[in-house]
Parts: C-alpha cells; structure tokens; sequence
C-alpha cells in the first residue's frame, strides 16, 4: 500500500472520528476535542489517504506543537487495522518528529497504554525512552500510561564531496 500523508482539516474528521472510535473504543477523544484540535494553530495532524483511493484515510496522527517551544507533545495516532503492520505508523510518526524539529523542539512526548506492546516497540525503535508510568490513567478500564520522550537530535551536516576530498 501507498499513501499521500497531508494535513487533516475539519472536512476529515467524520474520517478521523470512525478510525479514532474503531482504535480506542472507550478511549476515544470527542468529536468535539478532536475538533478543537483540528483547527488550533498550535497542533499538526496528518492524515494518511490511500492513493488511488480519494477520501479513504487509513491513518491519521497530532501533534501539540507550540512554534518556538522546546517540549511538543504527540497527542494521538491510528492506523486503521488494515493497514497495520506496514510501516505507516511508522511514517506518520517520522513526520511529526520531522515537523517538531521544523518548529524548534528539542524533546517529543507521548503517552502509551502499557497493554499495547506493539505501539511500545515501534516508539522504542524511533528513539523514544521510557521515563514515568502514569497508573491507571486510561479510563474507564484503568490501564497505565508509560510516558515516552525523544530526545531530537540536532541535524547533522554531511560534507560534500569536496570538502571530504581535501581533507
């Protein structure tokens, strides 16, 4: 599968609001905080839409990013079940970091139910460590948070052919 990730506005929120439900069940935002997210200047979301396929979203994902603040915070992710496990979740993430670092942060935060291994490992691949459990803070089945942080890298410049030549 291919998609064009681009960002979500309102017009996608019945979209988001089925994966959303779909993935969280009782932990789902409301239409109404989703909403609200979709239209602050200070969040970044993305949708996922299958190419070939206009309007089909397989995934969505916000980020809470203040332009100029040190700290952002990935709020939300899904991948709709039939495209998990195919490097989607995987690239949506990459971009949010990506847009973190454009807008001058230097630590990504997220929070992960600990009964979900998989998504615990993708951030564990992406740099992301452990740093606090948050108990029982998913409702209303009161499983943990573990709460994550990435540690941006500065960008690294590579030298050109020249300068690694003349040296």
């Amino acid at each position: 599968m291919t998609w064009k990730l681009r960002t979500a506005t309102v017009d996608d929120l019945d979209h988001i609001m089925e994966l959303e439900t779909g993935t969280f069940g009782n932990d789902a935002w409301s239409r109404d905080a989703m909403r609200r997210d979709l239209i602050n200047r200070q969040c970044y979301y993305l949708v996922a839409e299958r190419l070939g396929f206009p309007g089909e979203l397989d995934g969505y994902a916000g980020l809470f990013a203040p332009r100029g603040a040190l700290e952002c915070d990935i709020q939300t992710i899904a991948v709709a079940e039939s495209a998990r496990r195919s490097g989607l979740g995987r690239t949506l993430m990459q971009a949010l970091i990506g847009e973190a670092r454009k807008r001058g942060a230097t630590e990504v935060f997220l929070e992960v139910r600990a009964d979900n291994p998989g998504a615990h490992e993708l951030y564990r691949t992406l740099g992301f460590e452990d740093i606090a459990v948050r108990v029982a803070y998913y409702q209303p089945d009161g499983v943990d948070a573990v709460v994550m942080r990435l540690l941006i890298p500065e960008p690294t410049t590579q030298p050109t052919t020249e300068s690694a030549a003349g040296e």
